[in-house]
């Protein structure tokens, strides 16, 4: 036994010092480069920064980090790379619009040795760990709305007393809603779900880029409910704004990944920066604003986050989303 335990012990040291030192091969090579590394993503900056400013810190290496929304992000890449001038290394995007130029041939592949410590489920052969997903749901402004007369389900939007406070990203234009009102049938049926979505439209509600400004209209109480991301109650609690979420049981959530540019710049600086990015450092920073990370052994702070059965959306191709769209205009921009 005592044996066995050595052997184990002398082989979590050799895979550390070998880790360790892939790392510090890789920096100096990164350091070779020319230039910040660059990164585009959905990320919101509050979360992205503190990421950065470690990775700055620990690696010496210079980050440029460009947010916008997943499909405003993944538009920017794409438009660079057809016009030849690829400027970014790193993309942090949604799984929806990160398959999409994956389907382009936009990503190398690259699987970080961080993603030993990611579920294999979770690991995608081509990009590496999914790591985080993030359920959509109901969040609303408990000054607001109390909690006893909150909706306790989706089809409960569509009361009367709800009409014109309800907040939620367009999904005419807004990659992962569009992904979201199209996944709907995975959670209700496919009957109740084209009726829900067409009676949602029906009630005109308040529609903006994507689910950061959604869910800040809750917080900051012009809107007393949205439909965003369960973690913004996190971020809520942060801020002191009385948010809270529905429990639904079953959400649909999305995945994120990170994708390393065929054409990026900074190679070598593009994957340092994942490699830290899924870190446990930088996992357990996600995790205390609110994110379901995926890594192994790092808990959520959200209230009953154990309890969330996250249901993956579909993803889509190009075309499909294109016909989506379409069909959400009929629907939602009467």
């Amino acid at each position: 036994m005592i044996r066995q335990l050595a052997i184990i012990l002398s082989a979590l040291l050799l895979l550390a010092s070998t880790a360790f030192a892939q790392d510090a091969k890789l920096i100096d090579a990164a350091k070779k480069e020319s230039g910040a590394i660059v990164a585009y993503g959905s990320m919101e900056q509050t979360q992205a920064e503190p990421i950065i400013e470690a990775f700055q810190k620990k690696s010496g290496l210079k980050v440029e980090y460009w947010r916008a929304s997943a499909t405003k992000a993944m538009d920017r890449a794409l438009v660079e790379l057809r016009a030849g001038k690829a400027l970014f290394d790193v993309m942090v995007n949604n799984s929806g619009a990160i398959r999409l130029m994956q389907k382009d041939g936009v990503f190398v592949k690259y699987i970080s040795p961080a993603a030993r410590n990611f579920p294999r489920e979770v690991v995608d052969a081509e990009l590496g760990p999914k790591y985080r997903h993030a359920p959509v749901g109901i969040v609303y402004n408990k000054s607001m709305v109390k909690p006893a007369d909150a909706p306790k389900s989706l089809e409960e939007l569509l009361n009367p007393k709800y009409r014109g406070k309800v907040v939620m990203p367009d999904p005419t234009q807004h990659t992962t809603t569009l992904q979201w009102v199209a996944s709907l049938y995975k959670i209700m049926g496919k009957e109740k779900a084209d009726r829900f979505i067409h009676d949602l439209g029906a009630t005109g509600p308040f529609l903006v880029e994507s689910f950061a400004p959604a869910a800040e209209r809750v917080m900051s109480g012009e809107t007393p409910i949205a439909i965003s991301l369960v973690r913004y109650v996190a971020t809520g609690a942060e801020k002191g704004a009385p948010v809270d979420y529905v429990r639904l049981g079953k959400f649909l959530s999305i995945g994120q990944y990170l994708g390393l540019s065929n054409k990026a710049p900074h190679p070598n600086g593009g994957k340092a920066l994942i490699d830290f990015f899924l870190g446990e450092e930088s996992m357990k920073i996600l995790a205390a604003s609110g994110e379901f990370v995926t890594r192994k052994g790092i808990p959520h702070p959200v209230p009953d986050a154990g309890k969330i059965q996250a249901v993956e959306m579909d993803d889509f191709e190009a075309n499909e989303f294109k016909e989506k769209s379409q069909e959400f205009q009929k629907i939602f921009l009467k």
